[in-house]
């Protein structure tokens, strides 16, 4: 299980919970990547780096490039040790510093980070991150990235959650029942951008094009409210002998006709 979690590469959601802890997960998985020979770089965040390095074998220590943002993550110690431009610089420089070759990179955890910085930004890092075709500052593409990432979810909401999943191309869902442990895995297919264009009339059961004999007759066809120079020539140039227009008017029985002037008593 441990090798196909890893092996699907983009961003792996590990999500624990008070009852079942995940970080246990998150080290088992940085040993198998250990163990292929790939770069393994962390962002620590929850606990220490002494304590998170235990439990490896020095093999496996010897790999881990450790970014610690536990320590003093506002370098309020005015040691000038910490990381620049905190959490978000040090994911946006990970990527960059990877050689040639496979990455993993574990993020402990995705909590601490949603809880320091914006969900939109956060999220845009972790795309960037985990982007298969993406570039080193050398240019030449990095072959394979893994981004496995420790989300207690019972300190979020509904919004935050559902952002991270769907950036996420598996996510173990960490329970049990009994005091016996259990994972839930869900894998996503990557999707794939199409490499050439579809035309959307190439199977409708009528004609959208006219032929040429079409067009013209199209093209020579007087609309009838287009005015051509023959009929305003009619309309502006009546002749001597044509009628003109006339008004018509029948009075009914209730109109009241004063042949008198009405405003004859007005003094004008």
């Amino acid at each position: 299980m441990l090798e196909s979690l890893s092996g699907h590469g983009g961003l792996v959601l590990l999500r624990d919970s008070v009852e079942w802890e995940g970080r246990s997960l998150l080290k088992a998985l940085i040993r198998q990547a250990a163990l292929r020979g790939e770069q393994i770089q962390v962002l620590g965040c929850e606990v220490s780096e002494e304590e998170f390095r235990e439990g490896f074998d020095p093999a496996t220590n010897s790999q881990l490039v450790y970014h610690d943002l536990f320590q003093d993550p506002l370098n309020w110690s005015n040691t000038g040790e910490a990381l620049p431009g905190g959490a978000l610089g040090v994911l946006r420089a990970m990527r960059r510093r990877a050689g040639p070759g496979p990455v993993t990179i574990a993020l402990d955890s995705l909590s601490w980070l949603l809880l320091h910085l914006p969900c939109t930004a956060l999220c845009q890092a972790l795309h960037a991150l985990s982007r298969q075709d993406s570039h080193r500052d050398d240019s030449s593409p990095v072959e394979h990235v893994c981004v496995l990432g420790l989300l207690h979810e019972e300190l979020h909401g509904r919004g935050p959650l559902e952002a991270l999943s769907s950036l996420a191309q598996t996510e173990v869902t960490l329970s049990g029942t009994g005091g016996q442990a259990s994972a839930h895995i869900l894998y996503r297919r990557p999707q794939h951008r199409l490499t050439h264009k579809v035309d959307p009339t190439t199977h409708l059961t009528f004609n959208l094009h006219l032929s040429e004999k079409e067009k013209e007759v199209k093209d020579s066809l007087t609309l009838p409210f287009q005015f051509s120079s023959e009929k305003q020539q009619a309309l502006l140039c009546r002749g001597l002998g044509q009628p003109t227009s006339r008004i018509f008017y029948e009075p009914d029985a209730y109109d009241d006709l004063d042949q008198e002037d009405p405003d004859d008593d007005l003094d004008i």
